[in-house]
């Protein structure tokens, strides 16, 4: 299996593995994930959409004390938010009182703003200058490419669609990452409110590589040695991996996360429940419960049902979380991030 990636962008990272980490916001990312995803060889990869500046600063400090390794730092695209009318959150309110009561949760008080202030978070990301800032949900404005340049900071976007990937690649990113239909976590369509053409990674990568010549990295349903090879025979640089690193003993996936990730199968689809967009995850009662309907855009529908999941977490209760997880089968590795990168590519 290749240990070097052939692209010049990359080279210069110096990555024993072609491997990135995937950047999982809300907890899963912890600072001691990416450190020792980077420290083993990989691109360990902050997800920080939800994090203030401060917090992002501070993430990257904690990184650096454990690692000098490159490492990632990954945000939202934002978008405008549509008019949320009081219909709408009446029935948002009403959908989940039932759940709010059973946690012992107050009738929220429910009011913008919804989002961390991107440009906040990526002026932080330019003081910071991580090796890579990657991104989901669109294209980065020009200006915002030309701070990350100035910064020395190699761009990364995501797509899902080969047009998606077209459009990336015209706005100057050095490298994309193909998130097939399979993959965990939000989907990275840049229409928040478009329906997913559900393109499976083998196809966006066989599509990919005819439309596109910056480097490709193929993500989604990959766990074992076996997928790695696959993605690079099909013509990837690099791949990404999230769910596989789930259950690591760096992860911050909260226990009640974990026991989900850990029962012998992981039935999962898309759902707009919790967030208001669409993202893959395991199956569990409140995805099944909410209806359309009651499901604000995001990301008033993620403020929205923040307080719903924390009480979840802390009553050790799966049933109102948000488990992000792909397609990929079979038991993940409780151990250490480095044992689990050092079997990946230990043939």
């Amino acid at each position: 299996m290749p240990t070097i990636i052939e692209n010049n962008a990359f080279r210069k990272l110096g990555l024993k593995h072609p491997l990135i980490v995937a950047p999982m916001a809300g907890g899963p990312s912890s600072p001691e994930l990416v450190a020792a995803a980077s420290a083993a060889g990989a691109l360990g990869s902050a997800g920080a959409a939800y994090s203030s500046p401060a917090e992002i600063e501070n993430f990257a400090a904690q990184v650096r004390q454990r690692t000098n390794r490159p490492f990632a730092i990954n945000l939202f695209i934002p978008h405008p938010i549509p008019p949320i009318e009081p219909g709408t959150i009446e029935r948002a309110i009403a959908a989940t009182a039932k759940y709010r009561a059973e946690l012992d949760l107050p009738a929220p008080r429910f009011s913008g703003p919804y989002e961390e202030d991107f440009d906040a978070q990526f002026e932080a990301v330019v003081r910071i200058r991580p090796a890579v800032f990657s991104f989901v949900f669109g294209l980065l404005s020009a200006e915002h490419i030309r701070a990350a340049r100035k910064a020395g900071v190699l761009l990364i976007g995501t797509a899902t669609t080969p047009e998606e990937a077209q459009l990336l690649e015209e706005s100057g990113v050095d490298a994309i990452t193909l998130q097939g239909f399979e993959a965990g976590g939000h989907r990275g369509i840049f229409d928040p409110e478009a329906a997913d053409r559900e393109v499976g990674i083998r196809e966006l990568l066989a599509q990919g590589i005819k439309r596109v010549g910056v480097p490709l990295i193929a993500a989604g349903g990959i766990m074992t040695a076996e997928d790695i090879r696959a993605g690079l025979a099909a013509g990837a640089q690099a791949v990404q991996m999230g769910t596989a690193f789930l259950a690591t003993s760096e992860a911050g996936t909260s226990a009640p996360y974990r026991s989900k990730l850990l029962e012998p199968a992981r039935k999962t689809r898309t759902t707009r429940a919790f967030s208001g967009r669409l993202a893959r995850g395991i199956e569990n009662r409140f995805m099944g419960a909410m209806t359309a309907e009651a499901v604000m855009p995001f990301p008033a529908q993620n403020k929205f049902t923040r307080d719903i999941r924390s009480a979840s977490t802390a009553r050790g209760s799966a049933d109102f979380l948000s488990l992000w997880a792909g397609t990929g089968q079979g038991d993940l590795w409780q151990g250490p991030a480095s044992e689990l990168i050092g079997q990946l590519f230990s043939k």
